[in-house]
């Protein structure tokens, strides 16, 4: 539970809140479930309006799959526009209509990491960049685990050359610390765990 102020100190949360939009142009948008705009935004009070750039984003889950000896499932793939082969987990974007982010969870373990886990515990939700970006990122611990196929789903692209490999967390925790390992939502996901399981509240 959150602060709920002292002294007219607010609460410790995020409020959503809506400045006036007085332009919108869509600078990419086609059948992909991203695109980028750019808005020209005031100040609730008025004012000079101002241009921002906004990454429309579906959202996204990323999944930390824990085994008996607290090994986590994690996948070797590489990412263009960094030129970089990441140690990952395995995630996937809400791409589907009225698809809810557990649902997502389990399909992406599935799919490219050919798991299924009985047991599911959400751990955090953040947004990546909001400065520039509408993604939303959901975060879960999967635990007793068992293999599942992928069904008719067929690896393509990057996708088709990922690697799946198993790494003890503390091992994990250390490479982060140390700075080799730089993937952004494995580490959200291996610290948000971290101190959730310090706080007993896994």
């Amino acid at each position: 539970m959150t602060s709920s102020g002292h002294g007219g100190t607010p609460p410790l949360a995020d409020v959503a809140e809506t400045w006036p939009v007085v332009a919108s142009t869509d600078i990419h948008r086609d059948s992909w479930v991203m695109a980028l705009r750019r808005d020209r935004i005031t100040r609730p009070e008025g004012g000079e309006p101002f241009s921002r750039l906004v990454f429309e984003h579906p959202g996204a889950v990323v999944v930390l799959a824990l085994d008996a000896e607290e090994r986590v499932l994690c996948l070797r793939q590489y990412r263009h526009p960094v030129g970089m082969r990441f140690v990952e987990l395995p995630a996937g974007l809400l791409d589907a209509h009225g698809e809810q982010p557990l649902e997502v969870a389990r399909r992406e373990l599935r799919e490219e990491a050919q798991y299924a886990a009985a047991q599911w515990d959400h751990l955090v939700s953040a947004y990546t960049s909001p400065g520039a970006s509408t993604e939303l990122i959901h975060y879960y611990l999967a635990r007793d685990l068992v293999p599942e196929g992928r069904g008719e789903f067929v690896l393509e692209h990057e996708e088709a050359d990922l690697e799946v490999l198993w790494a003890p967390y503390e091992e994990l925790v250390e490479a982060a610390l140390a700075g080799d390992l730089t993937n952004g939502p494995l580490l959200m996901a291996l610290f948000a765990y971290d101190a959730l399981r310090r706080r007993r509240r896994l």
